[in-house]
C-alpha cells in the first residue's frame, strides 16, 4: 500500500530563513520565472520504498498514466486525497486500487513528510532553468530511495504500520 501525492516543482523561489549576526542585512537571491512541472510520488513507508515521475500539469489522463507506469512496477494500493485529477474517465483501465483520504487532509499522508524533506534539501537556492532544479529533486530523490531506512523514518508512521497490518490479516 502506498500513498501518493503531487507536488508543484517551480522556478519562482521560495525564501528561507537563514541565521545572521544581528544588525546584518540578508540578501537572498529570488528567481519569479513562472515554469513549473508536477514532481508525482508514492511512498510506502513500511517497506521503505518510493516511486515518483514528472507530469507537464495535473489532469487525469497524465496523473492516470502515472499510475498505471506505477502498477507495472508492482503498485497495488494508492492511497491519495481528492484533488480534481484523480479520479474520472483516464482511471477506467487503471488496474491500480485507489483509496481516497479525506479531502484537506495532508497531516494523514505519510507523502507530505517526503515533500518537506525535499524542500529543506532543494529550495533556497536559485536554479538557472526547470531541467536543473529537476535534476537537483531526482539526485535527491535516488539517494532517499537508496536508503530504505531513511524512508521508514519519514514516512513509515506506527499508525499506518497497524492499519496496513490490520488490512492484510484481513
Amino acid at each position: 500500500m502506498y500513498w501518493g501525492d503531487e507536488m508543484r516543482v517551480g522556478l519562482r523561489a521560495t525564501v528561507r530563513r537563514v541565521w545572521a549576526p544581528r544588525g546584518v542585512k540578508v540578501v537572498q537571491e529570488v528567481a519569479f520565472q513562472r515554469q513549473w512541472l508536477y514532481l508525482n510520488l508514492v511512498v510506502n513507508g513500511v517497506a521503505g520504498r518510493l516511486f515518483w515521475g514528472w507530469t507537464d500539469d495535473m489532469k487525469s489522463v497524465s496523473l492516470a498514466a502515472q499510475l498505471q507506469s506505477w502498477g507495472a512496477k508492482g503498485v497495488n494500493v494508492v492511497v491519495w486525497d481528492r484533488a480534481r485529477g484523480h479520479y474520472g474517465t483516464a482511471y477506467e483501465d487503471v488496474q491500480v486500487k485507489r483509496v481516497y483520504q479525506p479531502p484537506y487532509s495532508p497531516e494523514l499522508n505519510p507523502t507530505e513528510r517526503v515533500f518537506a524533506y525535499l524542500r529543506s534539501r532543494i529550495e533556497g537556492r536559485v536554479y538557472d532553468s526547470l531541467e536543473a532544479k529537476k535534476a537537483a529533486i531526482e539526485a535527491e530523490l535516488e539517494a532517499l530511495a537508496n536508503d530504505p531506512e531513511r524512508i521508514r523514518r519519514l514516512a513509515g508512521w506506527d499508525w499506518i504500520r497497524e492499519a496496513v497490518v490490520n488490512a492484510t490479516e484481513k
